[in-house]
């Protein structure tokens, strides 16, 4: 189905590094481009690179790189666009801010990816938390920089136990009006 027909919606993947969000966010842009369904992709790495390469890892740069993050989608889904966004975006008030920008425009699927950090640890291939754990690396997420899980997520999947394909149908429920779920 076209984005016309669903309205303007943005998907918001949240969770720590090595959750599964650019993994979840891969497969599920691949299902909707394979139907014809255009979509914004908004990677928090990326982002970070193009928008917002001024920034540092402080709390408020982090805020505000998300801010940014759901400025963009809001533009996009008031076109009645589809974005996917894929980004730690650790604290509550910066989501719910996006939340609201988005909101003004369409829908907001908010996803918490709540796989349990010692998995998103044996995970790292970039080797950050270890650097991260020997002091090399300080305000890292998950480590010594908070994590706020969302209050008010859509779904709460945790990529540990929950099969990709399986993640991907939840959202694909929750984009289309099917109701929030959650898997634990």
């Amino acid at each position: 189905m076209s984005s016309a027909q669903h309205g303007g919606v943005t998907v918001f993947l949240t969770g720590l590094s090595g959750a599964g969000k650019s993994t979840v966010a891969d497969a599920l842009v691949a299902e909707l481009e394979a139907e014809g369904r255009p979509v914004t992709v908004l990677d928090g790495d990326v982002v970070r690179t193009h928008l917002s390469s001024e920034l540092d890892f402080s709390r408020e740069h982090r805020d505000l790189n998300i801010r940014r993050i759901g400025f963009v989608a809001g533009e996009v889904v008031r076109h009645g666009g589809t974005v996917v966004v894929a980004a730690i975006a650790p604290y509550e008030q910066a989501r719910e801010e996006a939340r609201a920008l988005v909101e003004r425009h369409g829908r907001f699927v908010l996803v918490h990816l709540a796989t349990p950090l010692e998995v998103c640890e044996a995970r790292d291939v970039k080797g950050l938390y270890a650097r991260a754990r020997s002091g090399e690396l300080t305000g890292f997420t998950g480590v010594d920089d908070p994590y706020e899980p969302p209050a008010r997520a859509e779904l709460v999947i945790d990529t540990s136990v929950t099969p990709l394909a399986e993640s991907v149908a939840r959202i694909r429920a929750a984009m289309d009006g099917g109701g929030a779920s959650s898997a634990a």
